[in-house]
């Protein structure tokens, strides 16, 4: 099938572009075919870097503090650290996010609200556990109404140890979320 065939162009156009190509393939096949060959044109050709460029520097997460984390978090978004300076900025819905943050204790209670949350984020996602009491419990470890880890629940893409961190592990462990999206390394295929 040619581009002649489609719109009304001279033969000698049709001709020459016909010998154009994309990715090594030729450019009327592109031009018509279906969302399938797109997205496998996509996904092998420089394409993809720039999606992932786009995505690492434009990370919006979240906004839901839980305990001291919360806190911690806060200072994070703050004048001193300014996360907003790596593309980090905090959102209140989550349907305008691509990470969530799960900074803190998770009660049992809340544990279906934040899957909630979780479904109504649109692809691609990511999670980020932060403080021992996100990653295994903390000192609420035998305690009955908190998760003890949430990896049961969410894929974690970066775990982000202390009690509760400082602002700079919180931008250190932006940062490698950041190095995962660039280079592809995340759990989900997008």
């Amino acid at each position: 099938m040619g581009i002649s065939d489609v719109i009304p162009v001279p033969v000698c156009i049709d001709e020459e572009i016909e010998k154009w190509t994309i990715f090594g393939q030729p450019v009327t096949e592109v031009w018509f075919t279906t969302t399938e060959k797109i997205h496998e044109i996509i996904q092998m050709g420089p394409i993809k870097n720039i999606f992932n460029w786009g995505r690492k520097n434009s990370v919006y997460f979240l906004m839901q503090p839980m305990g001291c984390c919360g806190v911690e978090m806060f200072v994070f978004g703050a004048a001193p650290y300014d996360s907003d300076r790596f593309g980090c900025i905090p959102r209140n819905t989550p349907r305008q996010t691509d990470v969530m943050i799960i900074s803190g204790y998770l009660t049992r209670k809340y544990l279906p609200v934040i899957k909630n949350l979780w479904e109504n984020m649109p692809e691609p996602k990511w999670c980020i556990a932060i403080g021992e009491c996100s990653i295994s419990g903390g000192p609420f470890y035998d305690s009955y109404n908190i998760v003890q880890n949430t990896g049961d629940y969410f894929p974690i893409d970066v775990y982000i140890p202390g009690c509760p961190p400082r602002p700079e592990q919180f931008i250190e462990g932006l940062m490698n979320l950041q190095e995962k999206i660039k280079q592809r390394k995340d759990l989900r295929d997008y």
